[in-house]
């Protein structure tokens, strides 16, 4: 198999774990609603039970890159398509809260496994580095809408552990689909039409250290409003909606999100990451705050401008780390960034279930609010100081 033939085919199956890591891990945030109709437990309580799949989803992250070197990536990647595709199923057999708890663990464990190993096989084989995030950011994004709307309508329609057996059979089919047509992992890296090599720059560690503080309450914010989304419409939408249109509203908004990172892609090959960071970043707290201070309507409005900014953050950071650590490191790269992304970010669902439960999801709204304004002072920092780094062109000319 040609070199161009056989990074086509893998960046296709990158592209679809991606849309299946996302739709997997936000399956149980809609179906609660479904089950917690069933069990007559508190959606507090159950919303509770993911804390290990969210926490495990950021810690095992870490030591992929490890694993990667090890193991190889085509078959990290392969792992974890079988192991979401069996979490699932094993998800839809549980009828205890120590059921949900350990499936909805295992299927964070093997979820941990994409986004550093599928991302640096991404930028391996790309060959316009902002163009190819963004399609990837895509279908991420749509594999997250996508996992509202469906989940509500099969928990409607057969119930919700037809929700999970869907999913975790296209899982390991679509696994074994990519044993068979990927034989081996590739690499583009130096071959003519790649396009990612670092940029050097001056003051690195005050630069990672902002980048990593931004990640940090990046992740906050992201898994804030990803898992309490549709919940957050069925309380503050200003009327009473059935589960369908409750999921179909979510995924509208993870699609507008898709969309924010089309244009992401765009512009990560046209301005300089920095630029790019910081006009993006201002968008989540005055989205979120929106959100917070209304219902409604304008709650709906902010909700979609703070998703745009959201997910349109993901393009820049993978960016940011695809342009500025050589090739060699990037895997471990990537798992650090999500590792801090992730695991800390794994307290968002204890976060929800307190605040809801104090005081409804104007408070949970202003908690994610604040932090996005963390993320816009970090953004500018970050700009002021890369201004006296030096750069050269990021992208290979066409």
């Amino acid at each position: 198999m040609s070199p161009d033939r056989l990074s086509r085919r893998t960046v296709a199956f990158i592209n679809i774990a991606h849309a299946l890591d996302h739709f997997v891990l936000l399956i149980y945030p809609t179906a609660v609603i479904a089950i917690t109709a069933e069990t007559g437990l508190s959606y507090a309580t159950l919303i509770g039970l993911s804390t290990g799949a969210f926490v495990a989803f950021g810690l095992f992250s870490l030591p992929m890159g490890w694993f990667a070197d090890r193991l190889g990536r085509r078959n990290l990647l392969a792992t974890f398509f079988g192991g979401c595709g069996i979490a699932c199923l094993g998800l839809a057999t549980a009828s205890s809260p120590a059921a949900f708890a350990i499936w909805l663990l295992v299927l964070g464990l093997f979820s941990a496994i994409y986004h550093p190993i599928g991302t640096a096989m991404l930028v391996t084989h790309a060959r316009r580095l902002g163009r190819e995030l963004g399609i990837n950011g895509v279908w991420g994004n749509l594999g997250a809408a996508t996992a509202s709307g469906m989940t509500a309508l099969l928990s409607a329609s057969l119930g919700w552990r037809a929700a999970f057996v869907a999913p975790g059979l296209v899982c390991l089919a679509v696994g074994a689909a990519f044993l068979l047509l990927v034989p081996h992992e590739g690499d583009r890296e130096g071959q003519s039409g790649n396009a990612t090599s670092a940029i050097p720059v001056a003051r690195p560690v005050i630069l990672l250290l902002l980048f990593a503080v931004a990640i940090v309450a990046g992740g906050m914010t992201f898994n804030i409003t990803t898992i309490a989304l549709p919940k957050i419409i069925d309380e503050r939408a200003g009327a009473a909606l059935p589960l369908v249109l409750t999921g179909s509203l979510a995924t509208a908004m993870f699609v507008f999100g898709a969309l924010t990172q089309l244009l992401m892609g765009r512009l990560v090959d046209r301005f300089t990451l920095p630029t790019i960071f910081a006009a993006l970043s201002v968008l989540q707290p005055l989205g979120l705050g929106l959100a917070a201070l209304t219902i409604g309507v304008p709650m709906l409005l902010g909700l979609v401008l703070a998703m745009a900014a959201i997910y349109g953050q993901v393009v820049v950071n993978d960016a940011m780390v695809a342009r500025y650590v050589p090739a060699r490191y990037r895997a471990k790269a990537y798992g650090v960034r999500y590792f801090l992304g992730f695991t800390t970010s794994g307290l968002a669902v204890p976060l929800i279930a307190l605040l809801h439960g104090s005081s409804g999801f104007g408070l949970v709204l202003v908690a994610a609010a604040s932090f996005g304004a963390v993320i816009f002072l970090c953004s500018l920092a970050f700009f002021l100081v890369a201004q006296g780094s030096p750069a050269r062109p990021a992208v290979a000319p066409e």
